[in-house]
């Protein structure tokens, strides 16, 4: 589309920094994952970069994203600001991705709209863009274009949902959990489960095991209460993180997702438990990003641990009903991209009108005042009138005269064609 492809036409620009599940693995994106406590501090820094005006920072298990409108006559320090976020010992250069004005618009859309996620046609990610662009707007991060994108963007992804059946069939990372699981497991009927957490992601997982019946499920949260209720609601038991340990070998499968920043399950623990359960095996997926379980778990020889990046495969076979419905909602993001590109172009070119009469406006009021001190002269009027109206001709004439003359052949007969739509001129005169 054509104005899909016509750049955003001011000193700003809209822009993406940013790494997923398709170009990171797991232990890069925990490097650079904010948690809600730490995400006023990071978007303080990013404002304080000399060319971003505005900024929002998007932070899941799945991805970490900088949107952000910045000088496009500055350089970017963007990338670098992120890659001081992961440390000396990482090299982010590879995984990273940049889109720029129409790009961005559009790699927005497809994330509000669950397109660009592991699970095609997730709904998680809508809410998490939502309370990530509240927390901006709480910051004074946002301003007049990142809001006016935002607020575009999440009508877009509610359109989507309604008009598509892009969310269709329960295809989801809890969902996914189970269903690997059960690979592992004939029966879960027979096995007690740990849930490690509390938020959206384990609840979901809380009830789609609960579906399957468990011998036992235990839930595990910082706030006992919240663990409650939601132990309560699927005939669970409650305990505080702190007695996991306790617990832990009367687990057969253990599910994580918190959003700590350093792991809740050890090593030690782990061995410990192992050696109650006479080393029965013991099925653990870590949904969390930073990982929840500490990575040398999985060298264990009686546990079978899973990232959230081992569910891909098992997604895989879920998605194929959606993939007719991601094609029409990239049709429709592209109508909605579209429009809003349209409403970046009249904005700035409000901006030159107003520019353009202001000067004309200046032109005025200076022949004005020397038509009135010619008639006070005495000069006649006939002759002031024709001064104001030769002089407001030249003067509104001579900038675009001047830059028709001086341009080279292709500006030129860009200028002439523009100057001929521009002014309302017939070409065969």
């Amino acid at each position: 589309m054509d104005s899909l492809r016509t750049p955003i036409p001011s000193s700003m620009r809209l822009i993406t920094f940013g790494l997923n599940h398709k170009t990171a693995p797991v232990e890069l994106r925990e490097s650079v994952a904010f948690p809600e406590a730490s995400l006023s501090q990071a978007l303080t820094q990013l404002r304080q970069l000399p060319e971003v005006q505005e900024a929002l920072l998007l932070s899941t298990c799945n991805r970490t994203e900088i949107y952000a409108c910045v000088d496009e006559n500055m350089d970017s320090q963007i990338a670098s600001w992120l890659q001081q976020q992961a440390g000396q010992g990482l090299d982010l250069s590879r995984y990273l991705y940049q889109h720029a004005d129409r790009d961005c618009v559009l790699h927005a859309m497809r994330v509000a709209s669950g397109l660009d996620s592991m699970i095609l046609g997730e709904p998680q990610i809508l809410g998490q863009m939502k309370q990530s662009y509240q927390a901006a707007r709480d910051m004074q991060a946002t301003g007049p274009l990142l809001s006016r994108l935002f607020e575009h963007v999440f009508s877009v992804a509610k359109l989507v949902r309604t008009e598509t059946e892009i969310g269709a069939n329960p295809v989801s990372v809890a969902f996914a959990a189970i269903s690997l699981a059960r690979q592992i497991f004939a029966d879960l009927g027979e096995q007690t489960a740990l849930l490690i957490g509390a938020g959206e992601t384990i609840e979901l997982t809380a009830r789609h095991l609960a579906e399957q019946r468990p011998c036992r499920m235990i839930v595990a949260n910082r706030s006992v209460e919240r663990a409650q209720r939601l132990a309560h609601r699927h005939h669970g038991y409650a305990i505080s993180l702190e007695d996991i340990p306790t617990h832990l070998s009367e687990a057969d499968i253990i599910i994580s997702s918190t959003a700590s920043a350093e792991p809740v399950l050890m090593l030690a623990d782990v061995k410990a438990a192992l050696r109650k359960r006479r080393h029965k095996p013991v099925f653990m997926l870590d949904l969390a990003v930073p990982r929840d379980i500490e990575p040398a778990v999985g060298k264990l020889e009686d546990v079978y641990l899973y990232t959230v990046d081992d569910l891909k495969n098992v997604i895989a076979d879920s998605l194929r009903s959606r993939q007719q419905a991601a094609r029409a909602a990239e049709s429709l993001i592209q109508l909605r991209a579209e429009e809003f590109m349209h409403w970046l172009v009249s904005r700035d070119a409000s901006s030159t009108i107003s520019a353009l009469r202001e000067r004309a406006q200046a032109e005025q009021a200076a022949l004005l005042e020397r038509a009135q001190r010619m008639l006070a002269q005495g000069k006649p009027v006939d002759e002031v009138l024709q001064f104001v109206t030769n002089g407001l001709v030249n003067k509104l004439l001579h900038h675009p005269s001047t830059a028709l003359r001086s341009a080279g052949a292709e500006e030129q007969a860009q200028l002439l064609e523009a100057a001929v739509r521009l002014f309302d001129l017939d070409e065969k005169q």
